[in-house]
């Protein structure tokens, strides 16, 4: 068999049809299980596949979507999950052609996740790796995770698959005609959080005619590098005689062929109402067409349920929120002892509003259950703002259960060049699709030269790309220690962030108001050295958002730097004070320039 990776990379696979209303034709009484027939029909199901595969199919997908015991547990066959999965892939086994694929489906529970439903997130990675198991054991090729309309549903079942399986992952949302699940997660979204999980191609079906699915997947390609797979249904569903009727003839859904390939598709199927003739017109519309494509640079994104960050790059610079941290504070310590989220809550939304891009979530008090704090904490500032979040902790233990928690790609705050940090901070990382912010030390402390500190980095970059984490999801914190005690190393700090920049290709991050520790008016002092580290190239800042200094410093900086184009942010915010001023009197303005120039 060939290999299913190395394959989408050279052509462009065509996946099948429908299954549910071809069974249906063919016997399925209204209300009996799908998945059954695998037992009491299996030839049935055979025959199904086999017209696909005649088709010119060259992927063929297992009547297993709901087999999951949380599925199969409405027809009482909840004990047979691994007996229904396997029975599936082989049926579709006998079916396929040589070189045609057999993917094994993975649909959602129809069960949500806490804080909205009762379901655990590790309650999920069981339900979900017991079909994967029995993938794996039957033989399937791959996995496609199809029709799901959470994303931490999602989220659970790529790391089950990856977790039971060595299997490669397609992972696919439903999106509605507003361009969101009904969960309110966009494309864009979506994609960078499958995307830091390392599926292996990522896309939509279901919900959309073939126009709809090109619009989702053309902003998915705005955030990923990732193969893309484009199952649309046959045209919108209208009801005719009291069926519903899925209206797309065969040749409207090649109607995008072009644009699909250009943007880097690279498996075309169908969904509800498709049928063989469906699928045999995408094969002969990709017949004499070049498939070669190139996939575009992989950049940096983070994520939540609602939204996309860019960071590094040509982005303007990120601004992380800093204020929920117990540190000085004592109502938010006090609400920490207490179990409580209303200053989370509340600090979330009002640094969002001030211009935060991230929120940095900072649960370590001694006597706090920070693993419980953490998850909290998540929960509370995923429910009131859409920016993705900042997980602060060095405790693996919180880090792994805030990550559970979470919506979409995090960034972790941090890792150093230690040993032991590098050991239990990496996996966890790489497991739930995670970005990193590395501390440029190492075991003998900071490095008092630039130079030392970029070794620190490059060395962390190292063991992070050996962990198998993209160096582009690495931020590197070149650490602005405190002007006060150490007035040399502000200087010192910022040609570091321009040589992790110039010799390592890395993005950066400061702590900037480190620098301004014990002196008075810290915020004159602050916001000048954020602007020097803006100038110097840096791509992320931990900042306080509702200090009116720093964000006019930031603001400035990002119009000189030519990273707000048109000065329109600027320009936005500052709106009322361009009030044009009343004209001076005859003669005036040509006596304020002559006592200018001395005259």
């Amino acid at each position: 068999m060939a290999d299913f990776r190395r394959t989408i990379r050279e052509r462009v696979l065509v996946l099948d049809g429908a299954m549910g209303t071809m069974l249906q034709e063919r016997g399925l009484a209204p209300g009996a299980s799908p998945e059954g027939m695998n037992i009491d029909a299996p030839e049935v199901v055979e025959g199904v596949h086999r017209e696909y595969a005649e088709a010119g199919a060259d992927i063929l997908v297992t009547n297993t979507f709901g087999g999951s015991r949380v599925k199969l547990a409405h027809y009482g066959l909840e004990g047979r999950v691994a007996e229904i999965n396997a029975r599936a892939v082989e049926i579709a086994r006998r079916a396929a052609g040589p070189g045609c694929f057999v993917a094994a489906s993975v649909g959602p529970t129809g069960r949500f996740l806490e804080p909205v439903g009762d379901a655990s997130f590790d309650e999920m990675v069981d339900v979900f790796g017991e079909q994967v198991s029995a993938f794996a054991e039957a033989g399937a090729d791959l996995v496609t995770l199809e029709t799901f309309l959470d994303i931490r549903e999602l989220r659970a079942a790529v790391i089950a698959c990856r977790e039971f399986s060595s299997l490669p992952v397609m992972a696919l949302m439903t999106f509605d005609d507003g361009g969101r699940t009904v969960l309110g997660t966009p494309p864009e979204a979506a994609a960078v959080t499958l995307d830091a999980l390392q599926v292996d191609v990522l896309g939509s079906n279901c919900g959309l005619g073939v126009e709809g699915i090109y619009a989702i997947l053309e902003k998915m390609r705005a955030v990923t590098s990732l193969p893309l797979i484009s199952q649309a249904n046959a045209g919108l569903p209208i009801l005719r005689d009291g069926q519903t009727i899925f209206p797309g003839t065969p040749e409207e859904m090649t109607a995008y062929h072009e644009r699909m390939l250009a943007l880097g598709v690279r498996i075309i199927g169908g969904c509800c109402g498709t049928t063989p003739a469906h699928i045999r017109a995408i094969r002969g519309a990709l017949e004499g067409r070049d498939l070669a494509w190139t996939p575009p640079p992989r950049r940096m994104f983070l994520s939540s349920r609602t939204a996309a960050v860019a960071v590094g790059g040509q982005a303007p610079c990120a601004l992380i929120g800093e204020r929920i941290n117990p540190t000085g504070k004592k109502t938010y310590s006090q609400e920490l002892r207490e179990g409580k989220t209303a200053y989370i809550r509340r600090e979330a939304q009002e640094q969002i509003n001030a211009g935060a891009t991230l929120i940095d979530l900072n649960c370590g008090l001694p006597g706090v259950d920070e693993p419980a704090a953490l998850e909290r904490a998540v929960f509370a500032a995923s429910g009131v703002a859409a920016a993705p979040l900042v997980l602060d902790s060095s405790d693996p233990a919180a880090l792994e259960r805030a990550l559970k928690a979470a919506d979409g790609k995090v960034l972790i705050n941090s890792v150093s060049g230690e040993e032991k940090s590098l050991r239990t901070i990496l996996p966890l990382a790489r497991k739930y699709g995670a970005a990193l912010i590395g501390l440029a030390l190492d075991g003998k402390g900071v490095p008092a030269t630039a130079a030392g500190r970029v070794a620190a980095a490059a060395a962390i970059r190292d063991a992070t790309v050996a962990a198998g984490i993209p160096e582009e999801d690495l931020l590197i914190d070149c650490l602005a220690l405190t002007v006060s005690a150490e007035q040399q190393q502000a200087l010192e700090t910022l040609r570091a962030v321009r040589a992790v920049k110039a010799e390592l290709g890395l993005s950066t991050v400061l702590g900037v108001s480190n620098i301004s520790f014990g002196l008075p008016s810290r915020p004159v002092i602050s916001s000048v050295y954020f602007a020097m580290a803006l100038q110097a190239g840096l791509d992320a800042a931990i900042i306080n958002p509702k200090e009116e200094k720093m964000m006019d410093a930031y603001r400035a900086a990002m119009v000189l730097l030519a990273k707000d184009p048109r000065a329109e942010e600027y320009i936005a915010h500052y709106a009322s004070a361009l009030a044009v001023p009343a004209a001076p009197a005859a003669g005036q303005a040509d006596v304020g320039i002559r006592e200018r120039l001395g005259g």
